[in-house]
């Protein structure tokens, strides 16, 4: 897979206004048996796609952060040769598709980044036979000791198949069930053995702290015993919900340690250089001392997801945001968030979907009734689409329908944070009065529901001149002892389900991580984990940190961060 070519490791590095690149490849044509099918899948292409095959349109597709699918097997008749041409479209200057943190300005301003242009998740062939397992979808009920199963067949099924369903966990068979596949689907819940014992079902159940999957098999089968097609997959027990203004997990009341993450690297931009990096990615988060990630303006690498789902690590899902509201751009963002829900349904790491973040796309909230409908619609399409997860239907403020309450505060003082969320009667005066980021909380008067402080933090230290976060710290000492003091500021406010800080990793001019942008530690990874989990005497002194990071004497005092006079978003916001 080529990387984008704005990118260094695409061998092109060309970060300039451009509207469409291209792309073609020759190979052999593969020899495919009767029957058998011959499948072209994208990962992503940003940001409409057209796909020709031996010099015939295929496929047309548009949305840039989901995959899609063409079967190539009518245009191989009688073919030596499998010549496969992509023209990516993306206007770099158009705001009315969803293009999260992708930067409408020639060069990177303020909180946006380089583009990202054509290809940039992984492309691959797939041999199928005339009807295969196409799509598989899971969904757990925690209440009924059941998993949902719906399945569906590709190509043209015939009448007289049946599909065999195995379930397994520590090597103990589950269920072992086969069902009569009915107009190309099945739809099944599995019922599975309640030992009614709940040190028995906890070992089930899948978390954070203890990923339990589930593996499957998958089975197609004709008359006399044919088997046509195989997969294998895996599912998990797990529940999400929200019960008054606490959020719970399996059942039972969950606080959600997350930490912002754009998912930029420095020599591919947003395509992973490898997978074993999404897979540290996954591992770092966990070792400082977080349980989830708010993935930020970007829909992530499902192969990101399997390892959040494998490591054991929570996850809210987030629609990159359009920023001219249209009706163009509600039918995008609509049909790509819709995409986005339908591809990632089945991973239990998932637990929390957000379509809008920050009003973005929808500036005039407050005083426009139809922009509020836009975002309660798609609030409640989410949730026909997804009943089984809570909905954040515009995180930071200014909430018109949601299930809980985000809020962004990058107030760097810890006394003001606590003095802010921490006294008794705290609800009602932060949604008459407080207002940060400068904005109102809520606007139609939801206040029963968790709240969640989903941004705040961003102490920017840095070894690069130039850059910029929402407060600084001059040295590497310094930038511990103020995290470990604000977070031990957070984590005491009862108030708060959750909180997530801003950010992972420094991103472009954004020196605001707690690693830098090749996900070295700027300190010790215990530190952080420490203050992130609430350790007792977590907040470190900036001596006993200097003297443990000799892997930051880079001789030099790094450079004050200096704030952006450019930024074009309201102080605070992210």
């Amino acid at each position: 897979m080529p990387f984008a070519p704005e990118t260094p490791a695409s061998g092109i590095g060309d970060t300039g206004f451009y509207r469409a690149c291209w792309y073609r490849r020759q190979t052999a044509a593969p020899h495919l048996p009767p029957g058998q099918r011959l499948l072209l899948h994208f990962g992503a292409v940003d940001y409409a796609a057209t796909v020709w095959i031996n010099g015939a349109r295929a496929a047309n597709h548009e949305g840039g952060y989901t995959s899609f699918t063409v079967d190539l097997t009518e245009y191989l008749a009688g073919s030596e040769v499998l010549e496969i041409v992509v023209r990516a479209e993306d206007d770099p200057t158009d705001l009315a598709k969803p293009r999260g943190k992708q930067d409408w300005q020639l060069q990177p301003h303020s909180i946006w980044y380089p583009r990202t242009t054509g290809i940039w998740q992984t492309v691959w062939l797939e041999r199928v036979p005339a009807s295969w397992i196409e799509e598989v979808r899971w969904t757990p009920n925690l209440e009924r000791w059941e998993i949902g199963l719906e399945a569906r067949l590709g190509g043209k099924p015939p009448e007289g198949l049946w599909l065999s369903v195995k379930l397994r966990a520590n090597n103990v068979l589950l269920a072992d069930d086969s069902y009569r596949v009915i107009s190309g689907e099945v739809h099944r819940r599995i019922a599975l053995s309640d030992p009614g014992i709940d040190d028995y079902r906890n070992e089930l159940l899948w978390s954070p702290g203890r990923p339990q999957l589930i593996d499957v098999e998958l089975q197609l089968w004709a008359g006399r015993g044919v088997l046509i097609d195989s997969v294998r997959s895996y599912t998990a027990i797990r529940s999400i919900a929200v019960q008054g203004d606490r959020l719970l997990l399996n059942g039972r009341p969950y606080n959600l340690r997350m930490i912002l993450d754009q998912g930029y690297w420095p020599q591919t931009g947003l395509t992973a250089p490898e997978d074993a990096a999404l897979r540290r990615d996954v591992e770092l988060a966990r070792a400082m001392g977080f349980n989830g990630v708010r993935k930020h303006q970007k829909i992530e690498d499902p192969r990101y997801l399997f390892w959040a789902d494998v490591l054991g690590l929570a996850v809210w899902l987030e629609m990159p945001s359009a920023y001219r509201y249209t009706e163009r751009s509600i039918e995008r963002v609509t049909r790509e968030w819709t995409d986005a829900i339908k591809r990632d349904y089945s991973h239990p790491c998932i637990i929390g979907l957000v379509p809008f973040n920050e009003s973005w796309g929808v500036p005039n909230l407050p005083d426009s009734p139809k922009e509020r409908h836009y975002v309660q619609g798609l609030y409640h399409l989410t949730k026909t689409l997804d009943p089984t997860r809570p909905v954040v239907g515009n995180d930071g403020w200014e909430s018109v329908a949601t299930d809980i309450i985000g809020i962004h505060d990058y107030d760097s003082n810890p006394e003001t944070i606590a003095r802010r969320y921490l006294s008794e009667d705290v609800a009602p005066r932060l949604f008459q009065r407080e207002r940060p980021g400068g904005r109102l909380l809520v606007l139609e008067g939801q206040t029963d529901h968790p709240i969640v402080l989903s941004e705040f933090g961003g102490i920017a230290y840095s070894r690069e001149p130039g850059t910029w976060g929402y407060s600084r710290a001059g040295s590497a000492g310094a930038f511990a002892n103020s995290y470990c003091k604000l977070l031990d500021s957070v984590r005491s406010i009862s108030l708060f389900s959750g909180f997530c800080y801003t950010q992972f990793a420094d991103t472009y001019q954004e020196a605001n991580g707690l690693l830098y942008a090749d996900r070295t530690p700027k300190i010790p990874l215990d530190v952080i984990a420490e203050a992130t989990r609430g350790v007792p005497g977590s907040v470190a002194s900036p001596s006993t940190v200097q003297d443990s990071l000799p892997f930051l004497d880079r001789g030099e005092p790094p450079p004050n961060v200096a704030d952006d006079p450019e930024s074009s978003v309201d102080e605070g916001s992210e």
